[in-house]
């Protein structure tokens, strides 16, 4: 009950939702974690600045990433689909018709999150460009912003923890396996996608129930949103063929070479090179990207300082060591239990790629001891890594989505982004990572 973990996470939690701002929240926990997990004020403070290097190189790929995504916007590949549904809007006045529309929308956006992924691996960046200028179609429609959080946020986690493509070969490939490997498992003959897809099936009731708990129509004000932002460029066939070949290209350097800082140079150079972007705009082009995704890359680099807090005070391990007690001699409790804890992990440590190191090497033995098979404890695991991915505060997964939504203030980050996406898919993870550890 006072394991600083815990209260830790719990104090980010309560501050957050109480408007405190993430980075200063993340700032405040994470010394009174410190403190209490023993580790004194001066300790505390070299924890968090030495974990702040950390979260450097997240910070640049997202700079270079949100460069990447303005350059693309440029080409109009972005606003050709943002205008194609705006278009589709006009004459949709029976109820029908509206109906067809916002099912259209939710479908082409929720296919643009899970491409985001692995087909465009630019991640979060393409939300700032993409949403903003929907946002006046959303409020003519009525949308619940809080239903586009959630297909954003699916399309955003389920790739990565299901499909070994893009992020998802990083996460499941390079990570969650050598990760069972270095703790004593045979990893040979491992199938992943077997192994993660109940947990998927999780994730596809989640955003079921989301859509359907949030259908009510909502109201919101028409509010204008910075015309310099989102200036339309002239769209030609030859360079939308050109953009996709430098989408193309950039795919295959970021699969090549596993690095989202050299796919987002690659691309930002071709860009130049094809003369899709002048030379004269490149220094505004990364400018507008880097400040784009600026905010975010800050909460990641505060989100690694907390992190590596919570692992200096030691506090996980005996987190994981008294909850042994409550999982007796069941493969069913020890599963759940495990997943339980994941969940708090990632909460706190806000990205669920950093939770699978913490956590691996605790569980894999647990997993052994309990005779769950490989395949299982790949679930186990690579389910518990992504719990809390989706509802943390610190979750690229979550901020992405307001950062798009909030562009005319009316979205709040914690009571419409991180609550309802904790709510439908944490607690989903949770019931059908414990059926996948059983039955596999």
């Amino acid at each position: 009950m006072f394991n600083a973990v815990v209260l830790a996470v719990i104090l980010l939690f309560v501050l957050a939702i109480f408007r405190v701002h993430i980075v200063l929240a993340m700032v405040i926990s994470a010394l009174a974690g410190g403190l209490l997990g023993g580790l004194g004020l001066t300790k505390t403070i070299e924890s968090f600045s030495g974990g702040l290097g950390a979260g450097a190189e997240i910070a640049l790929s997202y700079a270079l990433l949100g460069a990447f995504a303005v350059a693309l916007s440029k080409t109009g590949l972005p606003d050709a689909l943002a205008h194609s549904l705006i278009a589709r809007s006009k004459g949709s006045a029976d109820a029908t018709s509206v109906k067809k529309l916002k099912g259209f929308i939710m479908f082409a956006i929720l296919l643009l999150a899970i491409s985001s992924q692995n087909v465009l691996p630019i991640h979060i960046a393409f939300i700032p460009i993409i949403i903003p200028p929907l946002l006046g179609l959303f409020n003519d429609l009525k949308i619940d912003r809080r239903r586009m959080a959630i297909i954003m946020t699916f399309g955003l986690v389920t790739p990565y923890m299901f499909l070994p493509i893009g992020f998802g070969d990083i996460y499941l490939n390079q990570i969650l396996l050598p990760n069972l490997q270095e703790n004593g498992m045979d990893t040979a003959g491992a199938s992943v996608i077997k192994a993660m897809a109940i947990p998927a099936l999780g994730m596809l009731f989640g955003l079921l129930l989301g859509l359907y708990n949030y259908r009510k129509p909502r109201e919101y004000e028409m509010r204008n949103i910075a015309p310099d932002d989102y200036e339309i460029p002239i769209v030609t066939k030859s360079k939308l063929l050109l953009s996709s070949i430098v989408v193309i290209a950039t795919l295959v350097v970021q699969l090549t070479t596993e690095s989202m800082i050299i796919a987002a140079t690659t691309g930002l150079l071709l860009f130049l090179v094809l003369r899709l972007v002048r030379f004269s705009e490149a220094d505004d082009v990364i400018t507008r990207g880097m400040r784009m995704m600026s905010f975010i890359g800050f909460v990641m680099i505060s989100a690694n300082g907390f992190s590596n807090v919570l692992r200096e005070t030691g506090d996980i391990e005996p987190l994981v060591e008294n909850s042994k007690s409550l999982m007796g001699d069941s493969q069913l409790v020890a599963a759940f239990v495990m997943l339980l804890i994941g969940l708090l992990v990632t909460v706190g440590i806000g990205s669920s790629f950093s939770t699978i190191p913490v956590i691996a090497a605790i569980f894999v033995p647990l997993c052994i001891q309990y005779g769950f098979s490989l395949e299982a404890t790949i679930a186990i695991i690579g389910t518990a890594g992504a719990l809390g991915d989706a509802g943390s505060p610190a979750s690229d997964s979550t901020l992405g989505p307001t950062s798009g939504l909030n562009a005319d203030g009316q979205h709040d980050h914690m009571r419409e982004t991180v609550i309802p996406t904790f709510l439908h898919y944490n607690l989903p993870l949770l019931i059908f990572g414990t059926i996948a550890a059983v039955i596999l």
